[in-house]
């Protein structure tokens, strides 16, 4: 086996972030609702950021955050991902390259703006999304890079990509040469009602490609028609290498065969829930590709759960090594 270059390779959309502090009048004036995730057209988008109040704009999508955090905890990452040649598209490569992440992904050929997510933060600390995918949809598996595949340690997918057929099938072909040259492959589920819609597709992956798989507990679910957790737990955990399943305020679970590590979550005010798992994905992975046992990989997680929940943004800022100590 070649070594690696990367720690972690993430493959997802890519998405700049647009987060608003917003009243729940705005939400019910603009007919969102609170909490859930939309998918919406670039009319839409363009109406909807016009009336946002100031925002701030970031590098975005689930997986992007992910290997930005890892990058920030010291974890070598990498990530594929279109975005347009245009405003946003620079802002999106500016930001994840000043994170550390090495980001060689050309510019989309397709005739369609960057992603973007409006997200509305609420007073709770509830984000409510609203996402137009753009170019990112278009990625496909000639945007996959067959070398950099075979040198990470672990490439991390993410579910959203189960939109787009063709990034689905992406999903499966990378995962096919992670195998191959015997790296672990790793996936987020992403959303509850993208797994519903795309059922077969996930649980053939999970059950056939999949060695990590990260889910919340509607997420876990909507994957095996399971409400009972424990019972959820248990029948994906016979798929998988590793499953790590959170469950905000109740912590997270992690099972690798016979053992199962339950670790509590972090204190932390709540001001916005953006990219908390994300940011747990990144410290989980962080502290697996250092050998670190699973306790320590789910407390590294969730200090950068809760860093992220304690401010507005999808990712806490700056040099994050003392997560891992």
């Amino acid at each position: 086996m070649i070594s690696t270059t990367f720690d972690i390779l993430g493959i997802g959309n890519a998405i700049v972030d647009i987060l608003a502090e917003v009243d729940e009048e705005f939400l019910a004036d603009q007919a969102m609702v609170k909490g859930s995730m939309a998918l919406i057209d670039a009319d839409r988008a363009a109406a909807i950021y016009e009336l946002m109040p100031p925002t701030t704009e970031n590098s975005g999508g689930s997986v992007a955050n992910t290997v930005a955090v890892a990058a920030q905890m010291g974890a070598r990452t990498a990530f594929l991902g279109l975005v347009a040649d245009d405003t946003f598209g620079a802002v999106f490569r500016h930001d994840i390259t000043a994170s550390g992440v090495h980001y060689p992904s050309p510019f989309a050929t397709v005739d369609a703006p960057s992603a973007t997510c409006l997200i509305m933060v609420t007073a709770d600390g509830q984000r409510t999304m609203n996402t137009y995918l753009g170019a990112s949809s278009s990625l496909s598996s000639v945007d996959l890079d067959e070398a950099m595949i075979a040198a990470s340690a672990i490439i991390y997918l993410e579910g959203f990509l189960f939109y787009a057929p063709a990034a689905q099938e992406a999903c499966r072909v990378a995962a096919t040469m992670a195998r191959a040259a015997g790296r672990r492959v790793a996936i987020s589920l992403s959303d509850s009602f993208c797994v519903q819609i795309n059922l077969a597709a996930f649980q053939a992956i999970v059950r056939d490609q999949i060695d990590i798989v990260f889910a919340n507990e509607t997420e876990l679910a909507a994957l095996t028609g399971l409400d009972d957790f424990d019972a959820g737990a248990e029948a994906v955990a016979a798929q998988v290498e590793i499953a790590v399943l959170t469950r905000g305020a109740l912590g997270s679970v992690i099972i690798r065969g016979d053992e199962r590590v339950v670790v509590p979550a972090e204190p932390a005010e709540v001001i916005d829930t953006t990219g908390a798992g994300d940011s747990y994905a990144a410290g989980f992975m962080t502290g697996l590709v250092a050998g670190e046992s699973l306790a320590t990989c789910g407390l590294w997680a969730s200090r950068a759960a809760a860093a992220a929940i304690s401010r507005i943004g999808a990712r806490p800022p700056g040099d994050l090594s003392a997560f891992r100590a």
